[in-house]
């Protein structure tokens, strides 16, 4: 008799930002599988055991899940933000579709938790009120060519954009090009959101500019979104900045 998958996120790491629903399929779960830092954010009782894996062992650590839960157990597995964004229920559904019967007939249950994108959005306002999208700067799936030309539509587009993965020390050039990019399309007076940790206690929030946008302020750990033309910043004296885009759309800027 097959068992059941949960699929969840833990948020961005602020425990008070982890759903109830969440909690609910941690309760449940006896098995969980994840990358270190994610699985460790959970309080875990003793009956319930930890696999942990490597942050680039998605595809093996979706399989390993499946081939537990279709024993009959009640397993987890754990992503940080939301699972379907950048996350492990894709990794999980592509095992499903070329796996075996069995794991189709696993009860799946994907959770859906608070993504960086929105975690940032909230720190800063409203950057994310009006049409937006999310791009991971990982090259690691994908060409980079796919990655630079979905970025110039989207800029051309009107769009608000969320970059994921933004840098890292296999990759520390691709977000300065991506800016280099983006220059030639957006105003240079267009803000850029580099949310790191949001919610945590080494939480940085940092708008900038696009013209001066430096790629050395973001990490691994930062969700960089870079507004539209019609992104507005309000100063607040002896507060910090709102970022917003309008509801409502008024026309290029130049």
């Amino acid at each position: 008799m097959s068992g059941t998958l949960h699929v969840i996120g833990t948020g961005p790491g602020n425990p008070d930002q982890m759903t109830p629903e969440t909690l609910k399929a941690v309760e449940a779960s006896t098995a969980f599988f994840g990358y270190f830092p994610y699985i460790d954010r959970l309080n875990l009782k003793p009956h319930q055991r930890k696999i942990a894996s490597d942050n680039r062992e998605e595809l093996s650590r979706a399989k390993a899940a499946l081939n537990l839960a279709a024993s009959g157990e009640t397993v987890c597995v754990v992503s940080g933000g939301d699972p379907g964004v950048f996350a492990m229920a894709a990794a999980v559904c592509e095992a499903i579709d070329a796996g075996p019967d069995a794991w189709k007939e696993i009860d799946l249950v994907v959770t859906p938790g608070v993504t960086a994108m929105l975690a940032v959005a909230a720190r800063i306002g409203a950057p994310l009120g009006h049409d937006f999208c999310a791009i991971s700067l990982s090259d690691n799936l994908k060409p980079w060519d796919v990655i630079t030309r979905r970025l110039k539509l989207m800029a051309e587009a009107g769009m608000v954009i969320a970059l994921y993965n933004p840098i890292s020390k296999a990759r520390p050039w691709q977000l300065g090009a991506a800016f280099d990019l983006l220059r030639e399309v957006l105003p240079a007076t267009v803000p850029v959101i580099f949310g790191r940790a949001a919610g945590r206690p080494d939480e940085a929030m940092l708008v900038m500019p696009l013209g001066e946008a430096d790629a050395n302020r973001a990490d691994m750990a930062t969700c960089v979104i870079i507004g539209s033309a019609e992104t507005r910043v309000i100063a607040r004296p002896g507060k910090p900045d709102l970022v917003y885009s309008p509801r409502f759309y008024s026309g290029e800027k130049t």
